[in-house]
Parts: structure tokens; C-alpha cells; sequence
């Protein structure tokens, strides 16, 4: 029920009607609270979390960086923000089937986290900035969710391309695992294909500021992220 409320209103404010039509506590807790399905410990196949990682080869000397900790529009403004990041691409990764969409992302059956594909400069930021990123800008302690996001949808994954990457993963994890007093939840798994969302999905957070879940959800969770890590800004980040 939640998730076709969520899906209804995202189309009205593609229509810039929603501010105009609905603004009810109601409609703000559905927009808030973007999905309802039943937590699991992991619902992540074996054969995706034992699998060969696929390595991406770079392009005209970017790199390229898959991470997954909640809704996307959050995710996809937190990389952005960063100095030597070219692009945050919003997307599906980690799941078992093929061609995924919103839609049946949020069935919790195609094993696919919300992600964003973080396409970033070697030479102005390093891998294991992104990874101190990513743990530092969610609570990797949560179980499938983040915040108000409840599913397996929108768990926490770092995706790894070679033994280089999972060993630094693992070195930042190790490191922020004292900062909390429960075990890090956060997957860590080989990558295999990432999957980009729908047009409307890409640059959510620029593109409607006035969102109420990005009043409320978004843009407080970079603010806290960019409290944290000021010293990684690009210069100007909204």
C-alpha cells in the first residue's frame, strides 16, 4: 500500500502538482516512510555474494564505484557533493534477476538494493575516500532500511571489483566498526552489474527541492554528511 502511494505521488510530482494538490500529514508520512516490506536478515543469493567480481574498466581516466546505503536520491547527493566526483548515477544492483525497475525493486523479491554508480577521478579522490564516504554518511548498523526506508530494497552493500578494493573496504570497515555498539549490517559483495534507474530518478534531489521527503529525509542526511566530512566538498556544494 505504501509503495503504490509512494509510486502515485512520485508521478503527480513529475506533473508539479503535488504541492499544489496534496498536503496532508498523511501523504507526508507515505512519502517519508517509502516502503513497508518485511525485513529479512539478508535476501542477498549465494551465488551473487560467492561470485567472481567484474571489474570496469576506466574511462578517459575515471573510475567507477558501486555502493548502495538507502533511498538513492540521498546516496546520489551525498556523491556529488564530493571534489573529484564527476557523477552520481542512481540505479539497482546486488540482486538476482535481470532488467529491474522501481517497480519490482520494491517487491523485495529481485534481491536489488536502490544504488548509485559514482563515476570519480583517481587522481583528486581515492577509492578509500569514497568507502569512508559511505560508511560515514548512513548508520551501517541497520538492517535492511535506512532512516524511514524499511526493506530489503534499500539495505546497505559496498561492492567490490578486486581484492585491492575489498581489502580497503574491510580496512575502513574495521576502523568505524568501534564507533558503534552494534555489528555493522552493511554486505559486502563482488560486483556484477549495475543496472541505471529511470530518467525521472536522476538527480532527484536537485531536480525537486521541495519534495517534502527531500525537505525531511534528503537533505538533513547531507547536511549531516557534509558536518562531517567538510574537508572533501566541492567548492559551492548546495
Amino acid at each position: 500500500m505504501l509503495f503504490m502511494a509512494k509510486k502515485r505521488l512520485k508521478e503527480l510530482i513529475k506533473n508539479n502538482n503535488l504541492m499544489k494538490r496534496f498536503f496532508l500529514p498523511t501523504l507526508i508520512f507515505l512519502l517519508i516512510a517509502c516502503g513497508n516490506n518485511a525485513q529479512e536478515k539478508t535476501v542477498t543469493k549465494p551465488e551473487i555474494a560467492n561470485a567472481e567480481p567484474v571489474e570496469v574498466p576506466a574511462e578517459n581516466g575515471y573510475e567507477k564505484a558501486y555502493f548502495a546505503s538507502g533511498c538513492f536520491w540521498c546516496v546520489e547527493a551525498v556523491y556529488e557533493s564530493v571534489k573529484g566526483v564527476k557523477e552520481s548515477i542512481s540505479g539497482y544492483a546486488g540482486g538476482h534477476t535481470k532488467n529491474p525497475t522501481y517497480e519490482s525493486s520494491n517487491t523485495g523479491r529481485t534481491g536489488h538494493a536502490e544504488a548509485v554508480e559514482v563515476i570519480y577521478d583517481p587522481e583528486v579522490v581515492s577509492f578509500e575516500t569514497l568507502v569512508e564516504v559511505y560508511f560515514g554518511s548512513q548508520d551501517p548498523t541497520q538492517v535492511n532500511g535506512q532512516g524511514p526506508d524499511i526493506g530489503s530494497q534499500y539495505r546497505s552493500l559496498i561492492f567490490y571489483q578486486n581484492k585491492e578494493q575489498k581489502d580497503i573496504i574491510n580496512k575502513v570497515k574495521n576502523k568505524v566498526t568501534k564507533d558503534y555498539e552494534k555489528p555493522i549490517a552493511a554486505e559486502i559483495l563482488p560486483f556484477q552489474k549495475f543496472w541505471v534507474a529511470e530518467d525521472y530518478h536522476q538527480n532527484y534531489e536537485k531536480n525537486n527541492p521541495n519534495n517534502p521527503y527531500i525537505q525531511k529525509v534528503s537533505i538533513p542526511r547531507l547536511n549531516r554528511f557534509k558536518e562531517k566530512f567538510p574537508e572533501i566538498l566541492k567548492e559551492g556544494s548546495h
